[in-house]
């Protein structure tokens, strides 16, 4: 059985996630709800199908994750909750330490009193700002550029010590840029494949020749569940492993997949954003048998498709 929670915060559009959450509650009835910043399950105690439930759970309220971990026997913890968004760390910080580092501490002192062994962590590359590429698990990352990369690597140190005070184990994955179907509505791909079909400027900050890892959300959730093994404690990058993909050479892939002509409204680059990023991804082949299967190319095709076919409530959707 996977018990899912989530605190259905409105930092981006809540009625992406009602989309995701309705397929995982097998919920054929699902329409969209009128308001952008409430999800109609944040006061759900839900079952689905595939031995799926759903709680409406923030991890930093500790008496209801120690409620949940008292009422369910879990064999390992995914812990995928985090306040994204490089940007909006700069403007919000305090929640990202709240959340991030308090909200992990948390679950991992859930863990160690019920006796959850295994923690998978998700982390990000944005930790690797300064550092030479291909970015290697091994490399300091001690000069974060915004609270969010700052919160992550906090997370990783707390569950480092989980590890060596309790024996918990830890697997540490740090993503690169993840991108598919029902993405995040503030992240690029997204945002140029509505502006494009929507014959609108794009708003991009640089001029596009900034790089980036990609990586397909099925990769990342088949890595992400293969991290379950028994480790010990180990960092371990899940990227496309790949030349890195400027941001007009994806620009170019949507304009072209949707038949249409992309309009660039150029802005300064922002400070907290990398120029380039690149993973080595030659310790998850080692210790997962893992690489990623999806192509750019293929999953910029099935990103469109997907946008395609839920375009007439995507309309509807805040950027």
């Amino acid at each position: 059985m996977v018990v899912g929670i989530d605190n259905l915060n409105d930092y981006y559009d809540v009625r992406v996630k009602d989309h995701r959450l309705s397929r995982l509650l097998n919920r054929s009835d699902w329409v969209l709800g009128p308001d952008p910043k409430k999800s109609v399950y944040s006061t759900s105690e839900s079952n689905g199908y595939k031995g799926f439930s759903f709680y409406a759970i923030d991890i930093e309220n500790l008496d209801e994750l120690d409620a949940l971990f008292a009422r369910f026997k879990f064999d390992a913890v995914f812990n995928l909750a985090a306040r994204a968004g490089v940007r909006y760390s700069m403007e919000n910080p305090h929640i990202y330490v709240t959340t991030n580092m308090h909200g992990s501490l948390n679950i991992l002192e859930c863990q160690r009193k019920h006796g959850v062994n295994k923690h998978v962590l998700a982390s990000s590359s944005s930790l690797y700002a300064g550092c030479q590429m291909p970015f290697k698990e091994d490399l300091p990352v001690n000069t974060p550029l915004s609270p969010y990369a700052a919160s992550k690597k906090a997370a990783e140190l707390m569950a480092y010590s989980y590890h060596s005070l309790y024996g918990l184990d830890i697997s540490v994955l740090r993503y690169f840029t993840v991108f598919g179907p029902a993405s995040r509505p503030d992240m690029g791909i997204f945002r140029f494949i509505k502006w494009i079909d929507e014959d609108r400027p794009l708003e991009l900050f640089g001029d596009g020749t900034q790089s980036r890892d990609f990586v397909y959300v099925d990769d990342i959730a088949r890595g992400t569940i293969l991290a379950a093994l028994p480790l010990g404690y180990e960092i371990i990058n899940l990227g496309g492993g790949r030349t890195p993909y400027s941001l007009n050479k994806i620009i170019s892939l949507i304009a072209r997949n949707l038949g249409k002509e992309a309009h660039v409204c150029g802005k300064p680059p922002h400070i907290a954003d990398a120029k380039e990023s690149g993973a080595d991804i030659s310790k998850a082949q080692l210790l997962l048998g893992w690489k990623p299967e999806i192509t750019i190319e293929n999953g910029i095709d099935l990103s469109v498709n997907w946008y395609r076919n839920n375009r007439d409530w995507l309309k509807e959707i805040r950027l």
